[in-house]
């Protein structure tokens, strides 16, 4: 799915923690971001460079859809509660946004 804006995200986790940092994203978080944000365009974690980096891509049609539904994400009441469990875990947070360029040699493959 294309989508004109993109938040871009990059979480370092404290060492030996991602397993704690993704089961708390994956219980707490995740059914918020679905509900406000939708499905993100994709979710990694680092396995060769900077380690311990959780990286996720969330889609947007416009900013003011960005700022719209991150309001909603922020403000919604459950979202006290992931970001308590992980006040520990997250070592850093690094935030973008992001948008396409389009090259003409993409449009070939």
């Amino acid at each position: 799915m294309h989508k004109p804006i993109v938040d871009h995200r990059v979480y370092t986790i404290r060492p030996r923690c991602m397993a704690a940092f993704l089961e708390a994203f994956d219980q707490l978080a995740m059914p918020i971001l679905l509900r406000h944000l939708g499905p993100p365009l994709a979710f990694y974690v680092s396995s060769i460079g900077p380690l311990n980096q959780v990286v996720h891509l969330w889609g947007y049609d416009s900013l003011d859809d960005f700022e719209r539904r991150s309001a909603a994400r922020d403000t919604d009441p459950d979202f006290a509660a992931y970001l308590h469990a992980t006040r520990d875990l997250v070592v850093a947070q690094e935030t973008r946004i992001i948008k396409p360029v389009h090259l003409r040699s993409l449009d070939q493959h």
